[in-house]
């Protein structure tokens, strides 16, 4: 069998068992912070959770597939690892950088939520007092 076919098939088998694993594991283990990101909202939280999946095996297949080309002919076994190790690493490399892009815009939506939180007044307002001038200014 071509080296080149063996090369494609096992890049694509990696890197798509990759994608789903990690897709999975953002999903399965980012719903509790989505759900503190959305102020206990369960129902939005799995609606994003959701989106961001989806959009993850978008970007991620889609990467993979068009980076499935190589640059050359593999005509022997080391250059098959060689081909392999630099798409794969490339592939690792982009799984990752699309996690921090996620985990960076919900850490930074949760700071935003909780900065919200913290300028609530911790009692709601009695009444108005109205202005009065200081002792001593006349007036009342």
């Amino acid at each position: 069998m071509d080296l080149n076919v063996v090369s494609y098939v096992v890049y694509l088998t990696v890197s798509i068992a990759l994608t789903v694993w990690v897709a999975r594991t953002l999903s399965r283990n980012g719903r509790v912070f989505l759900a503190d990101v959305m102020r206990g909202d369960e129902k939005l939280a799995d609606a994003v959770n959701h989106l961001l999946v989806v959009g993850f095996y978008l970007v991620n297949l889609g990467f993979v597939v068009l980076y499935l080309r190589g640059d050359g002919r593999v005509t022997e076994v080391i250059e098959l690892f060689d081909a392999l190790s630099m798409k794969l690493g490339v592939v690792l490399l982009a799984l990752g950088a699309m996690h921090l892009c996620n985990v960076y815009v919900l850490s930074r939506i949760r700071r935003r939520r909780m900065m919200e939180r913290e300028m609530v007044p911790p009692v709601a307002p009695q009444g108005w007092t109205g202005l009065q001038p200081a002792p001593g200014q006349g007036g009342v």
